[in-house]
């Protein structure tokens, strides 16, 4: 089964204007729990917003959160993708680029956020559900020790007979061959 973002993303997304100062980002973001927040124009998506820009700007001199805009703070590239885009490619460009969300947005228009949040989410679902494809076997290794033992039972298998004997030179047969006697015991002599 292929995943889209759309399969994962947040769909209630908190937004905010350009306009807003940087005071009540902070608040949405806390009351909300979230990092990130597209940042509108006309309803239109101009960047985002991360916990992480507001609290860059502010440790900068003379700023006031109360008095400077978000637009101040904000990453005008934010990265967008369509509705419909494949979670792989997200994902793969998230960790590419180290960002720390995805906006989906038709035609400027916001349908959803995708965080890294959802990602572990993703991944969650992903690990936990059960394959209905086997996952191929590794192959093994094979080395020339390997490859000589995988041999040995063949040639065994050549110098048998067609009744599953082992063949014998000719003209020595089973009954004529005399019996080997076990080697006496030597004797040790003392030092």
């Amino acid at each position: 089964m292929t995943y889209v973002v759309d399969d994962f993303m947040t769909r209630t997304v908190h937004t905010i204007g350009t306009q807003s100062p940087l005071a009540e980002a902070h608040r949405i973001m806390n009351e909300h729990a979230i990092r990130h927040l597209p940042v509108l124009e006309g309803g239109k998506l101009v960047g985002v917003v991360s916990m992480r820009d507001l609290h860059l700007i502010e440790t900068l001199k003379g700023v006031d959160p109360k008095e400077v805009p978000v637009e101040e703070a904000m990453a005008q590239d934010a990265y967008t993708v369509p509705p419909g885009t494949a979670l792989l490619e997200v994902a793969r460009t998230m960790a590419m680029h180290k960002y720390g969300s995805a906006v989906v947005a038709r035609e400027g228009r916001v349908e959803g956020i995708f965080t890294t949040i959802d990602a572990m989410k993703a991944l969650e679902t992903l690990l936990t559900t059960p394959q209905t494809k086997a996952a191929p076997k590794p192959q093994k290794k094979t080395t020339p020790r390997k490859l000589a033992k995988k041999s040995a039972p063949r040639k065994a298998a050549a110098r048998k007979g067609a009744r599953g004997e082992a063949k014998r030179p000719a003209g020595k047969s089973a009954a004529k061959r005399p019996a080997r006697k076990a080697a006496p015991a030597r004797k040790r002599s003392g030092r």
